[in-house]
């Protein structure tokens, strides 16, 4: 596998958050999930059923934990965006990561990231502490993100999604899949329906060198789907952003292992290796934050001798 496939130059070198600096292709860089909801899918969710103290002491414990074993951003979600899972109102997601941001803020001065797709939850947490925008809708399904994310100035992620709930299919042990999604041209389709989103951020006044692209792996794909999109990462680099990829614990690994999701590791190790090797991962969100960060540093390692 060619780790230099040809890709046009990123936006820019790197980005600065919170008085640390990002250097894109220097090393990847690892962001540590932290669920405060009562459903993800990997079964970390943190929330019983309210954001009490005994949860709260319970997800700074892990948020500190994770940054301890090297996480370079920690990133704070207060609704599940696993396949089939039901939206939750902005204000009972404001409830649930605004306090745990305030209180990691007051721990840590480690980037945080709030995972959501509404303005409100992103002025909420912005005003908390968090650095970054993590939008799985890459700005589609909330008209007035974009025009918050660009007044903001924070930086935010933007993520390939054609998840709908009629194509997700459960089952109990290996959890959700998408099956029955078309696209006439994966990659292709991925990179430009992208490219629109990320037009969509400049239209707004959101700066180039603050966007970071996601492929979205694991939303509305098929397994099949999937597998091919990690072989063929590296084609994305064209787009001339910066990539992050979660691949952690999804359900393609799953299916293809016959694995539930605590024992998904490896081939989440596996994952990531392969973009690594393809250059395209310069973040990787992870659950396993401390096997993620000593396999991300031997294999950079190894990459850039």
């Amino acid at each position: 596998m060619d780790r230099h496939p040809a890709s046009s130059p990123l936006a820019a070198p790197g980005l600065t958050v919170r008085g640390r600096t990002l250097a894109w292709g220097e090393r990847t860089y690892v962001m540590g999930i932290v669920n405060v909801t009562p459903d993800s899918f990997s079964g970390d969710g943190l929330l019983t059923s309210s954001l009490g103290r005994l949860a709260l002491q319970t997800i700074i414990s892990q948020a500190l934990r994770q940054q301890a074993e090297g996480a370079d951003i920690l990133d704070v979600g207060g609704e599940s965006t696993r396949p089939g899972s039901i939206p939750v109102p902005a204000d009972v997601e404001i409830d649930r990561v605004v306090p745990a941001i305030r209180a990691l803020r007051a721990e840590t001065d480690v980037p945080i990231s709030i995972d959501t797709s509404k303005a409100a939850v992103v002025s909420a947490a912005l005003e908390a502490g968090a650095d970054i925008v993590n939008d799985v809708w890459g700005l589609r399904l909330d008209p007035d993100l974009p025009q918050v994310v660009a007044a903001s100035g924070a930086p935010v992620i933007i993520m390939h999604n054609r998840s709908r709930p009629k194509d997700a299919q459960q089952e109990q042990r290996l959890g959700g899949r998408y099956v029955g999604v078309v696209y006439q041209d994966l990659i292709g389709d991925i990179a430009a329906e992208l490219a629109e989103q990320v037009a969509l951020a400049r239209e707004a006044g959101i700066a180039p060198e603050r966007i970071i692209i996601d492929p979205g792996i694991g939303f509305g794909k098929t397994v099949s789907q999937n597998l091919e999109l990690m072989r063929r990462l590296g084609e994305l680099r064209s787009l001339g952003l910066p990539l992050l990829i979660g691949p952690s614990r999804k359900s393609f690994i799953g299916y293809t292992l016959n694995l539930p999701p605590e024992e998904r590791i490896e081939g989440t190790l596996a994952a990531i290796g392969v973009a690594m090797m393809q250059g395209a991962a310069n973040i990787v969100r992870v659950h396993d934050v401390a096997p993620a960060v000593r396999f991300c540093r031997m294999l950079d390692a190894i990459l850039h001798a």
